[in-house]
């Protein structure tokens, strides 16, 4: 029986450079097409299933009520903030042009009504008036719910 004259690592490196393989590794740039089309693939996700702000970035604080009900889907929403700024259907509109923009809603589509504490009650009297004058069947108030003490 014969020893090698070399151990049986080095003599299979030998015959691996000797055979060398049909395939070979990349060697080249980075392909980044397969990720970006992940990236925008996962962006589109989100910004699809992501909420849809109603107001253009408007803070009103709703006055406190105990009770509370659901929004029926497909309500429009209409936002009386602090200092006398009308909004409805993401659009700031003032007092005379509401009659006009009522007019333009579905009948059977609610209105919500989201009034700043500050609002005074004559301009949601005046505001809900024209709602009931436009055809407007349903018109809720937005409250939020009273804070919880720990």
């Amino acid at each position: 029986m014969r020893i090698p004259d070399q151990p049986i690592q080095l003599q299979f490196r030998s015959v691996r450079r000797r055979f060398k393989g049909r395939y070979r590794r990349a060697v080249g740039p980075i392909e980044v097409t397969a990720l970006l089309n992940v990236m925008m693939l996962v962006g589109m996700f989100l910004f699809l299933a992501s909420r849809f702000v109603v107001q253009p970035g408007i803070r009103i604080h709703l006055p406190v009520a105990e009770f509370q009900d659901g929004i029926p889907y497909g309500a429009r929403v209409l936002t009386l903030a602090h200092g006398g700024l009308i909004f409805f259907n993401d659009e700031r509109l003032e007092l005379p042009q509401l009659a006009a923009a009522f007019s333009s809603v579905e009948d059977s589509a609610p209105l919500l009504i989201e009034a700043d504490e500050t609002t005074p009650y004559s301009t949601l009297v005046e505001v809900y008036s024209l709602a009931v004058k436009a055809g407007i069947r349903e018109v809720l108030l937005a409250t939020r719910p009273p804070s919880v003490e720990p």
